[in-house]
């Protein structure tokens, strides 16, 4: 049996790879280790921006865990250009998973990079692996289990969040474990 824990980030004061968490983001940190301090750990990889590392070092802390940071968990780039209807747009990306806008990444292309590090976990010696990511990136792998899940599902995700992905070996399931 394969756990993989993904957990969303806490809030944070911004969108760049360099924004830090929020007063309230720093104690939804705590508040998740606490969450998970039960939770045997035998890996913690995380994207590389600040508030993804930041979310989960007071559990890293707290258990004696190394962070491996991995750029495929970073925040998906939906475009480089100032979308004032990015809102839509995004919704637009849960229906046509091959809609790429200026400069960014479809659905598909940051779907199969997240799948890519879930598949390296399933692969390891790690029974019991934390994922921390962003929202979108976590709701398209989520999608990817369950294609259910889409644009109303990101909305109702919320900082942080967590879930459980459980493999045995021929079924992967998946749970939210966040109130």
């Amino acid at each position: 049996m394969k756990n993989i824990y993904l957990i969303r980030h806490c809030a944070a004061t911004g969108q760049s790879p360099e924004a830090p968490l929020t007063e309230q983001g720093e104690g939804q940190a705590l508040e998740l280790a606490e969450f998970l301090s039960t939770v045997d750990v035998d890996r913690i990889i995380s994207s590389p921006f600040k508030r993804a590392v930041d979310t989960i070092l007071p559990l890293a802390t707290k258990k004696s865990i190394e962070i491996e940071t991995d750029s495929r968990l970073a925040e998906r780039v939906l475009s480089t250009e100032n979308l004032p209807d990015w809102f839509e747009k995004l919704k637009s990306t849960f229906d046509d998973l091959d809609l790429k806008l200026e400069g960014g990444e479809s659905s598909r292309e940051a779907m199969t990079r997240i799948v890519e590090v879930v598949d390296t976990v399933l692969n390891s010696e790690a029974e019991n692996t934390i994922l921390v990511s962003h929202g979108n990136l976590l709701s398209l792998l989520l999608k990817h289990y369950d294609n259910s899940f889409g644009f109303e599902e990101w909305r109702n995700m919320s900082n942080p969040d967590v879930y459980l992905l459980k493999y045995d070996g021929q079924e992967v399931t998946v749970n939210r474990l966040w109130k």
